[in-house]
């Protein structure tokens, strides 16, 4: 499989666990002590660097530094979107909406070689 294919399944993967990391307390654990809120939250981010670690590791081998970054914020804001509309209730806004054109600028300019061919 391709390493570009196999660095954004891997990042798409490590995502949703850092996803709940972050915010999945704020629903599941608000009632309780910050300590154990902590200690879920790095309990399940132990696997999304499980998961992150290799796909840096493999993503550099075929891309850069900032396209890797540029590829996870666009997969972050990915992940992130449904999260907070299906599992936190949250409402849409069209503040996600330009959020993510401005990534797709974001990812165009980085990525601009590999997509023109230039």
């Amino acid at each position: 499989m391709n390493r570009f294919v196999i660095t954004t399944l891997l990042l798409c993967c490590s995502n949703v666990f850092m996803t709940f990391a972050w915010y999945g307390h704020l629903r599941n654990l608000s009632r309780k002590p910050f300590i154990v809120a902590a200690l879920v939250s790095w309990g399940i981010a132990l696997f999304e660097y499980l998961l992150q670690v290799p796909a840096n590791r493999v993503g550099h081998e075929v891309m850069s530094i900032g396209e890797l970054k540029i590829l996870q914020e666009v997969i972050t804001l990915s992940v992130f979107v449904p999260f907070s509309i299906l599992y936190m209730k949250e409402k849409l806004s069209m503040d996600y909406l330009w959020a993510g054109l401005c990534l797709l600028g974001a990812v165009f300019f980085l990525f601009r070689g590999r997509i023109l061919g230039a």
